[in-house]
């Protein structure tokens, strides 16, 4: 009989601890204040749910995802584009669409998952300020491509890493078949450019199209109607262990990622950035404004 308690002890102490582990959730994030805010966010949201949630944020992006393969954090945020080309060295140019499958089935196969992408895309782009960019009807790449060739003076602000590379400026102007002299195009550091788009140095800027200075400064992005630039989607990325071991957390995370695109996310940068509101504060208000807090 005592046997048989003992037994019974063990099983439950070993289901209990089971359960446990399974609520147990690390969430990880890079260095920079986008990564932040959305590791604060999860973290206080899964907390909210009644996990019990480990947060790592401030990772470099290498040390980040191979602390995921290792095992060591469950779930971060990361970019489709990111994925593709730094984590799995593909270089094809492909929609967004297809780099979300891309991604999903390659790193399947390394013991992680790709939940739903936000509609947030962080990639490189063009802007003007809101005014100047109404004033002269570009909404689009394509508009501002037969802005130069009707021989519009615009002056280019750019940083010196995308005017060298080779899927930079130069494939830029081929794609949207136009072409702007050097004595119009200055390279500078990328926050400088912000600044001498906003001083009105400048006509049209490199900028993220995530970057909380877009709406602070009232800077209007142009369309890349034509799909230029990489797709660097934001999703939840989770360990496929993880996510087994706590069935409800796919739908929970997807539920977070819908709330989420490119002013959504710029706003919620410049709140941190701009207006110098906590990381921890933008974050839950951002929660409590969509009721999953």
């Amino acid at each position: 009989m005592k046997t048989l308690t003992t037994a019974l002890t063990s099983i439950a102490l070993a289901s209990s601890v089971s359960l446990a582990n399974a609520n147990e959730i690390s969430v990880g994030g890079k260095n920079f204040t986008e990564q932040q805010i959305l590791a604060n966010m999860t973290t206080q949201y899964l907390d909210s749910l009644g996990y019990d949630v480990d947060s790592r944020s401030g990772m470099g992006s290498a040390i980040l995802r191979q602390a995921q393969e290792n095992g060591q954090i469950d779930l971060y945020w990361e970019y489709t584009g990111t994925s593709l080309i730094n984590y799995n060295e593909i270089s094809e140019s492909l929609s967004p669409d297809e780099t979300y499958q891309r991604v999903k089935e390659l790193d399947a196969e390394k013991g992680l998952t790709w939940l739903e992408p936000s509609d947030a895309n962080n990639t490189y782009a063009l802007a003007m300020r809101e005014a100047a960019a109404e004033e002269r009807g570009i909404e689009t790449l394509s508009d501002l491509a037969e802005a130069v060739n009707n021989d519009e003076v615009l002056t280019f602000a750019l940083n010196a890493e995308f005017y060298a590379r080779e899927d930079g400026w130069r494939p830029l102007m081929e794609a949207y078949d136009f072409r702007v002299g050097r004595s119009d195009v200055s390279r500078m550091d990328t926050g400088l450019v912000y600044q001498a788009l906003r001083d009105e140095e400048v006509d049209v800027g490199l900028v993220f199209a995530t970057d909380g200075r877009i709406p602070a400064f009232n800077f209007h992005v142009l369309e890349d109607d034509q799909g230029f630039f990489p797709a660097y989607a934001l999703a939840p990325v989770v360990r496929t262990e993880t996510l087994e071991a706590n069935p409800d957390l796919a739908d929970q995370m997807n539920k977070l990622s819908a709330l989420l695109d490119d002013a959504t996310m710029a706003d919620l940068n410049a709140q941190v950035d701009v207006e110098r509101e906590s990381i921890e504060d933008v974050a839950e208000s951002f929660l409590e404004k969509n009721d999953l807090l």
